[in-house]
């Protein structure tokens, strides 16, 4: 789509000239230093403790904008981002990459069954989504063949995370906002053709949304939609894959009493 003359192109090429005047090495700045590495510039003072974030963001907000426009500086941008989050995980060596706060301890932690940590920190897999959320962007709307190689290494260190994860600790993992997890795990399942990674997005299906749902009763109130929003998304996203029936009719339900 090609946006024409009027309010709607306005708004683009302003909220593009907005982006452009980031410093994409301060956005970078908390994966460096959870990696060991250097920053390259200060990090921006906001959100402190959900260090990293806006970096997801932004990978997202250039890829889209290569995909739509063709525009050479978020071209640039974004290779660079994506260049500098592959050497953060060659520094991590394990496959992980990200910039949340205390990232390697909190995760140790949870691979050893301890859910406390995760709790303690700012909604770490929130966070974390947003990476792989602008890995995935990269891939398959900036077409840039490193970044699936970064998400693909970061889906497999999730994998091998959780592998020991019973159904009672991921509910509890879960009950802490994670974003779209499930919905950007279908969609590299989608993507490569690997079921492990479906498997792994059934994993992260909250059932304290999708078993009510599923069964047609809305549990929504008093629940933060920002939360509950993403969840729905990839109870579609794995429907749409082959998923069991419990994620179509949740799904279903979900469109029909919120939309």
């Amino acid at each position: 789509v090609t946006l024409l003359e009027g309010p709607f192109k306005r708004a683009q090429d302003l909220n593009l000239e907005h982006l452009l005047q980031y410093d994409v090495d301060r956005l970078l700045a908390p994966f460096r230093k959870e990696a060991g590495l250097a920053p390259k510039a200060e990090p921006f003072p906001n959100w402190s403790g959900l260090d990293g974030h806006v970096g997801g963001h932004y990978l997202t907000a250039m890829a889209l904008y290569v995909a739509s426009i063709g525009n050479a500086q978020c071209q640039q941008r974004m290779e660079y981002i994506v260049q500098e989050l592959a050497a953060c995980q060659v520094a991590n060596g394990n496959g992980y990459v990200g910039g949340i706060p205390n990232g390697h301890r909190i995760w140790t932690q949870l691979g050893q069954g301890n859910i406390r940590p995760l709790h303690r920190a700012w909604v770490p897999w929130y966070n974390l989504h947003k990476t792989f959320a602008g890995l995935r962007d990269a891939w398959i709307h900036g077409k840039n063949a490193q970044a699936k190689q970064v998400l693909i290494k970061l889906a497999d260190w999730c994998d091998a995370l959780l592998r020991d994860f019973a159904d009672e600790q991921m509910e509890t993992m879960l009950n802490q906002e994670h974003g779209g997890m499930n919905e950007v795990l279908a969609d590299i399942s989608r993507s490569t053709g690997d079921k492990t990674y479906l498997d792994l997005a059934c994993r992260f299906s909250h059932r304290q949304l999708l078993d009510p749902m599923s069964k047609g009763r809305d549990s929504l109130d008093n629940k933060h939609a920002n939360t509950q929003v993403p969840k729905a998304v990839g109870f579609q996203r794995i429907a749409e894959l082959g998923g069991d029936d419990k994620h179509l009719k949740a799904a279903q339900f979900y469109g029909g009493t919120v939309l």
